[in-house]
């Protein structure tokens, strides 16, 4: 950790309280600035740098070997294709291998390259995984030269320039300009992805605040037709497509921030009675829209093998997360009830009400690291829509 720059060093990663990682720079040249996250997922690299929800930052994979199943072109979670919209940067342990998959298109570094993702490798991800776990997620900028060229002071003046998530509203940029219907299903070994159903049993409204194809492919295999509006569609609207019910989207940034235009919408949604089910920041705002509190974690929860105890059925779950924020269960008012509980640090995962078809997750239940363990609250949410019926 030094700010002198060392030979052979193509590229950097210069935080904001003044030290500069040094190694091989990978993917895109250039430069990005963000926050720097853990994550300790094992597999689902390509996913991880493709889910909105990492938009403004630089993910630092705790599993020393990536690369290996390569890249294709179905493992894309963000309905657009612009590292704008998606992680940042990428930092690994060692340079990422070749691949050696047969549903691989192309290897981590060309696609990192083509997408804009920047990437540093052969540094000690251990040490900057403790570096966060014992001060916060910092502000960076990583960096690829292939020439070894970099003002490293300049660089950290970027890091402690850059204002950080909170007061940040990202889903502007991440969710759709337009109403779209999706449909694709989950994804099976020998057919792929499924199609829609032909004659849906629901119809469900997604509110995009960044939302991930997989969420709306679970939708549909659970019979719904899926229309995904944008961030700011008023619940007016929403409610003239008469939804049999409303799914409010993942997505990255302050939750606060993005309250500001979508907590009123939200609370008009529960008011109509219409079953609501609320993922990641979706989770968050539907609290913000229920008189909760939203706060800002010091490392946040970046992984695929989160426990997560269902208090409603005593089962727990090995779930995917990814979140900096986080809603404050000493904050949830009546008639709000806790559903769900981090087994890590106790922190809230989950939230319903208790006279509404009303419920959110903080996790991701698209997600598969379990494989398959809360899928169920996709079916949670057809039940609670047969209900209304």
């Amino acid at each position: 950790m030094s700010r002198e720059l060392l030979p052979g060093a193509t590229g950097v990663l210069a935080l904001a309280d003044g030290t500069v990682l040094q190694g091989i720079g990978v993917g895109a040249v250039g430069e990005a600035v963000g926050e720097v996250c853990f994550n300790t997922a094992m597999t689902g690299y390509q996913e991880i740098l493709t889910d909105p929800s990492y938009m403004a930052q630089i993910v630092a994979f705790t599993f020393p070997h990536v690369g290996n199943v390569g890249t294709n072109v179905q493992d894309i979670e963000q309905m657009s294709g612009s590292a704008e919209t998606a992680a940042r940067g990428a930092i690994f342990r060692d340079v990422p291998t070749r691949p050696a998959n047969w549903r691989a298109d192309a290897d981590l570094e060309t696609w990192m390259a083509r997408r804009g993702v920047v990437g540093l490798a052969g540094v000690d991800t251990r040490a900057l995984t403790r570096r966060i776990r014992e001060h916060g997620m910092p502000h960076a900028v990583i960096a690829h030269d292939p020439e070894g060229k970099f003002d490293l002071d300049a660089l950290v003046a970027k890091a402690r320039e850059w204002n950080g998530l909170v007061g940040l509203d990202l889903a502007k940029d991440a969710s759709c300009l337009q109403p779209f219907v999706y449909e694709e299903g989950l994804w099976s070994w020998e057919e792929g992805y499924a199609k829609a159903p032909e004659q849906p049993k629901y119809d469900v409204v997604v509110m995009d605040f960044g939302v991930k194809r997989n969420i709306l492919r679970a939708l549909t295999s659970v019979g719904a037709r899926v229309t995904v509006v944008p961030a700011n569609t008023p619940a007016e609207d929403i409610l003239k497509r008469n939804p049999d019910g409303v799914l409010l989207s993942n997505g990255p940034g302050d939750p606060a921030a993005t309250g500001e235009y979508a907590v009123p919408e939200i609370r008009k949604l529960v008011d109509s009675g219409k079953p609501v089910f609320g993922i990641c920041l979706g989770h968050q705002m539907l609290a913000l829209a229920l008189g909760a509190k939203t706060v800002k974690m010091d490392q946040g929860h970046h992984g695929a093998n989160h426990p997560v105890k269902d208090l409603t059925t005593g089962k727990v779950e090995i779930v995917s997360m990814n979140h900096g924020f986080t809603v404050d269960r000493d904050s949830l008012p009546a008639p709000v009830v806790e559903t769900h509980v981090s087994l890590f640090d106790g922190t809230n995962a989950g939230l319903a009400l208790t006279d509404k078809p009303v419920f959110s997750v903080q996790h991701h239940p698209e997600a598969s690291p379990g494989p398959t363990d809360s899928l169920y609250l996709f079916e949670r949410f057809a039940g609670l829509m047969d209900g209304k019926r």
